[in-house]
């Protein structure tokens, strides 16, 4: 670990990453790098460049990627991987991660979460504010777990799927990779093809 933390991307999500990383109080200095040219701060931060500019800092600083897009935030972190950066996990005090639990590098925890025992969680995956993952789930690289979705014991998701806000996914099921299920939506049964799946049971649009 490094005393200089890098997050890549400054908007919305890259704000609630940096906070997270704040509160930690793991490093001295906390900055972004953003492609949008008139961002010079965000969240009181510099933005001291672009992602052009990493080669520059890699060697010195943790580097953290905070895009929400699962694809794209895949593709970034597989450059830093190539690029042999640190990446740690981040998680918020306020998050309660129970005996045995997982977490691989670049994923980020935010606040008020709970991750219960023997839960295996992937890289670069988002498990967001006030979500919960019961126990014995197995989450895949690239996930993205929003807001307040609550997730019951041994549920395994695949890679790159996106959990909507406020959903629930009921007990010992599987959901295939590339998923997207819809804001407040309620999964009872196995999801096996991509695609949408919305509503209360869900169904695939």
């Amino acid at each position: 670990m490094k005393d200089k933390l890098l997050i890549i991307g400054a908007s919305g999500h890259g704000k609630v990453v940096a906070d997270v990383a704040l509160k930690m109080k793991k490093w001295q200095r906390v900055a972004f790098l953003d492609d949008d040219k008139t961002l010079k701060k965000s969240l009181g931060l510099d933005v001291i460049g672009d992602s052009k500019d990493l080669k520059i800092y890699i060697d010195e600083w943790d580097v953290f990627v905070a895009i929400g897009n699962n694809s794209i935030r895949e593709k970034v972190q597989e450059k830093l991987e190539a690029q042999n950066a640190n990446i740690p996990v981040l998680i918020h005090p306020n998050a309660v991660i129970g005996e045995e639990v997982e977490i691989s590098e670049g994923t980020v925890v935010m606040a008020g979460v709970v991750i219960n025992c023997s839960t295996k969680i992937g890289k670069c995956c988002i498990i967001n504010t006030g979500s919960t993952v019961d126990h014995d789930n197995l989450i895949g690289d690239y996930v993205h777990i929003s807001p307040g979705a609550n997730l019951a014991g041994t549920v395994k998701i695949g890679k790159s799927t996106w959990i909507g806000i406020g959903s629930s996914v009921n007990n010992n099921l599987n959901i295939s990779k590339d998923i997207i299920i819809g804001a407040g939506a309620t999964v009872i049964n196995d999801l096996n093809d991509s695609g949408v799946y919305v509503g209360v049971p869900v169904r695939r649009l």
